[in-house]
This record gives structure tokens, C-alpha cells and sequence, in this order.
């Protein structure tokens, strides 16, 4: 009997010692999704290459993950007092899309690499956007973007986080600046209306001087120009009363009032020290 007993509990223990085995195993069965990579430590270590995604086996207390995502993220940049280089406070909010290219760096360089890109960003912004005048501010914000871009990313750049994208989202001016850029808007808009006017003006005057040469060399012009006149007169349902009078009439009404000037003038008076 009591070599029966010590089976039964050697068998027990057997057991329970697989069944406690099993358990260990399947705790250390990790699934990463496919945006996930895992940085293992073991024994405070960090493997050389991070593991995922599909199943890993991570064996607790000695090994230790720590996730990562791939996706792209999105950080909003907090409203910044900005004081431009022509002396105007602005605030400014923008957004940044970054991403984690190396999952060791963005564990082993920095302790939060949300929270640092987050303070550098905010940072960066103030320090670029005082570099630059309002309207340059307002004008070319795309320009703006880009050169935030290219700096957040070479700082970035040793924590394994690329950032692909900043945007300045909203730019609050006080009340007083707006009202003086749109009283400088209406000014600007009037100046070229008044440009625009005055080369119509100009425009018109060279035609006109064009038409004048052409009738000039052709007399038969400007009677077509006068019968035309008279259609369009004629066409509209008005009292006017025209009477049409031939201009060669007129012409040689002319010459025959110069050649009778001519005929009757009298000779130049005698000169007065000469009788």
C-alpha cells in the first residue's frame, strides 16, 4: 500500500508539474499584429532585432516586451504664442504625422518618444514661425511646413521616428490686425482697379489713334463709319429725326468757301515809313 500511495503522488506531481508547464508555455505565446514589431529584453538585455509579427514566445520574468507600433501617427501641436519678426503676436496650432521606422531606437534613445517629439515640435514651431514676417506667415504656409518638416525630422531621426508631415492648422490674429488687413486689402484692390482703368484708358487711346491713321489714308472709311452710324441709329425704336447728309457735299461745300476766301481777300495794307 504504501508503494502505491508514493506512485500515485509521484504520478500527481508529474502531472501537475506538465500542467504547470503547459500554462508557462502558452503564457509566453505572444501575437503581434502586423503593424507591431516587439522589443524583447532579456535579462536587461535588448535583442538585436525586434521580433513580430505572428506568434513569439516570450518567456517571463526573464525576457520583457515592450510593443511598438509602425502606423502612422498623428501628435497635435498646442496652441503657441508666436511674436513674428515684424512685431505681431500671433497663435499658431498645428499637427504632425510621424511614424517609428526603428523600434530599438524609439525604445533605447529616448524614455517617451511621444512626449519628446510632442515638446520638440512645439519648440520648433515657435522658433521658426518668429523668424518670419505675417504675411510671409499668411502667404506661404506650405513653404513653412516643409522647413518645419525637414527640422523635426533630423532631430528625430536618432530616435527611429520619421516625421512625414507637419501642418500648420490655424493662425488667430487679434481683432486690431484684422481690421488692418482688410483695410489693406480694399486699399490694394483699388489700386489695381485704378491701374487696370487707366490701361483700358491707354489701350483705347492707342486704338483710336490707330483708326484715325487708317481713315485718314481712306477717306471711303469714315463714309462707311457714317452709313453704319446711321443703321444703328435706325435700328432702335426712338422719335430722333436724321437726316442724312452726304460728307462729299460737305467737302466740296468746303473747298468752294476756301477759293471764294481767296478770290475776294484784299492785299496786305502799304507799309506806313514807305507811301
Amino acid at each position: 500500500m504504501q508503494d502505491t500511495g508514493g506512485m500515485f503522488d509521484a504520478t500527481t506531481f508529474g502531472f501537475v508539474a506538465v500542467v504547470i508547464l503547459l500554462l508557462y508555455l502558452l503564457s509566453s505565446i505572444k501575437i503581434l499584429r502586423e503593424y507591431e514589431r516587439g522589443v524583447i529584453f532579456r535579462l536587461g538585455r535588448v535583442l538585436p532585432q525586434p521580433k513580430g509579427p505572428g506568434i513569439i514566445l516570450v518567456f517571463a520574468p526573464i525576457d520583457r516586451i515592450v510593443r511598438v507600433s509602425l502606423r502612422i501617427d498623428t501628435l497635435e501641436v498646442p496652441g503657441q504664442d508666436v511674436v513674428t519678426r515684424d512685431n505681431v503676436t500671433v497663435k499658431v496650432n498645428a499637427v504632425i504625422y510621424f511614424r517609428v521606422i526603428e523600434p530599438r531606437a524609439a525604445v533605447l534613445e529616448v524614455s517617451n518618444f511621444l512626449y519628446a517629439t510632442s515638446q520638440l515640435a512645439q519648440t520648433t514651431l515657435r522658433s521658426v514661425l518668429g523668424e518670419v514676417e505675417l504675411d510671409e506667415l499668411l502667404s506661404q504656409r506650405e513653404k513653412l511646413n516643409i522647413r518645419l518638416q525637414s527640422i523635426l525630422d533630423q532631430h528625430t531621426s536618432p530616435w527611429g521616428v520619421k516625421v512625414t508631415m507637419v501642418e500648420v492648422k490655424q493662425v488667430d490674429l487679434a481683432e486690431q490686425m484684422i481690421r488692418a488687413i482688410a483695410r489693406q486689402a480694399e486699399a490694394e484692390r483699388e489700386r489695381r482697379a485704378k491701374i487696370i482703368h487707366a490701361e483700358g484708358e491707354y489701350t483705347a487711346a492707342e486704338k483710336l489713334a490707330m483708326a484715325a491713321s487708317v481713315i485718314q489714308k481712306e477717306p471711303a472709311a469714315l463714309q462707311l463709319r457714317y452709313l453704319q452710324t446711321l443703321v444703328e441709329i435706325g435700328a432702335e425704336k426712338n422719335t430722333t429725326i436724321v437726316f442724312p447728309l452726304p460728307i462729299d457735299i460737305l467737302s466740296s461745300l468746303g473747298r468752294v468757301l476756301d477759293r471764294l476766301g481767296q478770290d475776294t481777300g484784299t492785299p496786305a495794307a502799304p507799309d506806313a515809313k514807305h507811301p
